[in-house]
């Protein structure tokens, strides 16, 4: 069960097909229920696309095809669908199939598994039943841990268990698969945590020449890259004079260990809004690109005149969010195995609602992107007594970017009273532990167990900051190596199955084991981007006259051909379902937008309401990001136009 496959296709058994009227002869058939989500299936393995309905010979369809439904017909008791891999005809490529070997795919939501570092591997089980016997036990580790056994004694074989998760880490974006979500079902543990239940299905052509077993070449391979993203406004001369420091002694150290080429640096500066103050001279600037440094001396001449500005800013916070978009978007950190961005700064960040904003996004975006990307984000926050009014805010802004998934905390260290000495210690102890990990992983070696497990324990409070750091570092790092390792052996989801899982480790519940992503096509994108901007700019208008807002809103949804009526409606219709409930509806997670109507829009303060069109304006940005992310775009069929392409967006970037 644990065995790597070459690829992976996906089907999703939501029931019998509802009939529909048949629309344009050029226009598929719509979705039961909707106004204009078109219907679609996927291809099972033994699927073949027929010229005509009832014919007996056609072409072999690779699974999980997505296809179009144009019209569905009736011959001799048989089930036929006319589709195309298109949302218009395209005459070239339309075909018929036997709604036999087809499944309905409406709703486009997914799963996708996490980096298992820290976490047991998630068992796929074969009923729900026994997974609710694990929650509902006082120690859920006595009934798990022998299944584990069985399958180990067994070459992965256990009558309870389809499946098991890949060792490695499968990069979703990279070796695109999904887990589509047939039902759910919502548990509390014994322990009073509450979990979700997903029973997923999946289809994978089995590779038998693949193989998920680990290979120490893969992993002799790895290396990092770390980025600093460095504040160099008044005062931090001290603290850009010790990242020198700290950077010229690992240097000295890898060349000592022959690990020279294993590890390479960038540093990216900020600064604040140049409009606001001119003399600034720049927002963010790249001095050192880490695909492009030579070696330590080569990083040390790019930032000899790196220095700290004299000129003030026009607030306390400064802009780090611009650094931070800066490295995470124009470095190729995809020649890196392991990826970290350090961030130095002693003030607060421009919000991205603020006017002096450069790249109107948050920390909760910045952190999104970045785990897009399998970078982890420190902050080393140096508190001193000139930012003291600052701390607090600042503080909540940096655990929010750096939190991250796999250690499930944040990367967040604060060097109270901004101590130069204290500093320089935490960002050698931080650096030095990513060369031990490199060292132990050129010689084809993982980090050992026992120090995960020790970085694994109940976490210690109060530690001093090399020490903290050094324990992230070990977590992270193993991380990294499993995502790397993955990638290089083309590690794959589990084959065939229809199996009851679990969202969070069974033993470790505060670990997500999964994460949910819905796909959009670029059309779906461009439409729900405009709806959010007009959600947003209703919003923004109503913050001069509230009652306002939702007679703004009746107009927006009259001009996007939807009923605006329904706001009028004694169930008193909320927002989302008036502009969203094609995407959004039925969706398991709390949103912004869909569950407001106009009573509680009025009752929020004005800083409630200027918060979420905050967040609106933030999306609004990430979905420009997604966008432009080439790469990222998946094909689920092989004759379909580009703009049907889908991107796996994250459920935190829905509104």
């Amino acid at each position: 069960m644990r065995t790597a496959f070459n690829s992976l296709r996906v089907i999703a058994l939501c029931g019998l097909f509802a009939s529909a009227g048949v629309l344009a002869a050029d226009t598929p058939l719509i979705q039961p229920g909707k106004k204009t989500l078109p219907q679609r299936v996927l291809t099972t393995p033994t699927c073949k696309l027929m010229l005509k309905p009832g014919d007996q010979t056609g072409a072999a369809q690779e699974a999980f095809t997505r296809y179009y439904v144009y019209e569905r017909k009736q011959i001799a008791g048989v089930d036929w669908l006319e589709v195309g891999p298109s949302s218009k005809r395209t005459q070239d490529h339309m075909g018929w199939l036997n709604a036999k070997c087809a499944v309905d795919w409406n709703m486009q939501m997914s799963l996708a598994f996490t980096n298992p570092a820290g976490r047991d591997l998630s068992l796929l089980f074969k009923d729900k039943q026994t997974i609710e016997k694990i929650l509902d036990s006082s120690e859920p580790e006595k009934l798990f841990r022998p299944i584990q056994d069985v399958l180990k004694r067994n070459n992965g074989v256990d009558p309870r268990v389809l499946a098991v998760e890949p060792e490695l880490y499968v990069d979703f974006k990279k070796n695109f698969y999904l887990l589509p979500i047939l039902d759910t079902a919502k548990v509390l543990s014994s322990a009073g945590n509450e979990l979700r239940l997903l029973q997923v299905a999946s289809i994978t052509k089995n590779d038998p020449a693949a193989s998920g077993a680990p290979s120490a070449n893969s992993i002799k391979a790895f290396n990092t890259g770390v980025v600093f993203v460095l504040d160099s406004t008044l005062s931090m001369d001290p603290y850009i004079e010790r990242t020198r420091e700290a950077v010229q002694t690992i240097y000295r150290r890898m060349d000592q260990e022959q690990l020279g080429d294993k590890v390479k640096f960038g540093l990216v500066s900020f600064r604040s809004s140049i409009k606001a103050v001119p003399g600034l001279e720049y927002v963010s600037k790249m001095y050192v690109d880490p695909t492009k440094v030579k070696d330590g001396a080569d990083f040390l001449a790019k930032i000899k005149d790196l220095k700290a500005t004299k000129v003030s800013s026009a607030k306390f916070d400064e802009d780090p969010y611009a650094g931070l978009h800066e490295a995470l978007t124009t470095i190729n950190w995809n020649e890196f195995g392991a990826r970290y961005i350090v961030l130095v700064t002693d003030a607060g960040a421009i919000d991205g609602n603020d006017p002096l904003s450069s790249t109107g996004l948050d920390a909760r975006a910045l952190r999104e992107i970045a785990k897009e990307k399998g970078i982890a984000i420190y902050v080393l926050h140096l508190k001193t007594p000139e930012g003291i009014k600052n701390h607090a805010s600042a503080q909540r802004q940096y655990q929010t970017l750096s939190f991250n998934h796999v250690s499930n905390s944040s990367l967040y260290y604060p060097v109270n009273a901004g101590s130069v000495s204290v500093f320089g210690g935490g960002v050698e102890s931080l650096v030095q532990s990513l060369v031990t990990q490199i060292k132990i992983a050129s010689t084809g070696e993982m980090v050992p167990g026992s120090a995960l497990s020790a970085a694994l324990q109940p976490p210690v409070t109060n530690l001093p900051l090399a020490e903290a750091i050094a324990r992230d570092a070990i977590l992270i790092g193993k991380a990294m190596q499993l995502a790397f390792r993955g990638e290089k052996e083309n590690a794959q989801a589990p084959p065939f199955i229809k199996a009851w899982i679990s969202d969070r480790d069974l033993i470790k519940q505060n670990l997500p084991a999964t994460e949910v992503r819905v796909l959009l096509t670029k059309a779906q994108l461009s439409d729900l981007s405009k709806q959010v901007q007009e959600i947003a700019d209703a919003a923004n208008a109503s913050l001069v006259s509230p009652t306002e807002m939702f007679e703004r809103l009746r107009s927006v949804a009259a001009n996007m051909g939807r009923d605006p009526s329904r706001l009028n409606t004694a169930s008193a219709q909320t927002l989302g379902k008036v502009l969203l409930d094609e995407y959004l509806e039925g969706l398991p997670y709390k949103s912004d937008v869909l569950n407001l109507d106009e009573e509680m829009w009025k009752s929020m303060s004005v800083t409630a309401q200027s918060q979420l069109i905050m967040r609106l304006n933030v999306k609004l940005r990430q979905y420009q990001i997604y966008n432009a992310d080439v790469n990222a775009w998946q094909s689920l069929a092989k004759n379909s136009d580009p703009s049907e392409n889908v991107y796996p967006i994250p459920l935190e970037s829905l509104p």
